[in-house]
């Protein structure tokens, strides 16, 4: 039987780290839909202003932002680490999505192996439920060894 969790707080104590809340994360303002251990991920974004085109939609690079951010905070979740990076990132637009409105997105984990994960993901208008874009990426497990920042003063930097 699946857990499912509808709130971040219920999770925060299942974590054997505490959670770290990155910039890119806060810039995005998601909403915690839930969260179905072992199966996948749910997090609305606002479509605002600060995201928009000339057109008055969610400029592309947002939209990844947001798939990317969902596939990291599902990868986190399952695997229990930070030490994961994105490898790539695959995005198909299917139409436009217009500031004022929501972009849900539900991230699943395909595949995860000692070193790589793979994972998809659908984003929706709230207000229609209309696909907007599709994502794919693959994931890394860098190790704790590797995760550290570079460090300066060494070998010539």
């Amino acid at each position: 039987m699946l857990t499912r969790y509808s709130d971040w707080e219920s999770i925060q104590k299942k974590l054997v780290q505490p959670r770290v809340i990155p910039s890119c994360w806060s810039f995005m303002q998601p909403e915690f839909i839930e969260y179905a251990e072992g199966e996948s991920l749910t997090l609305a974004f606002p479509v605002l202003e600060v995201y928009s085109n000339p057109r008055g939609t969610m400029q592309g690079g947002f939209m990844s932002a947001a798939f990317d951010n969902t596939f990291g905070a599902l990868l986190q979740m399952e695997t229990m680490r930070r030490d994961i990076a994105s490898i790539d990132l695959h995005v198909s637009y299917q139409r436009p999505i217009f500031v004022g409105d929501v972009l849900v997105v539900r991230a699943q984990v395909k595949s995860v192996g000692q070193t790589l994960a793979h994972l998809y993901a659908e984003g929706f208008d709230r207000s229609q439920g209309r696909l907007i874009a599709t994502a794919v990426s693959n994931l890394v497990l860098i190790g704790p060894d590797k995760f550290g920042k570079k460090e300066t003063g060494q070998g010539g930097d």
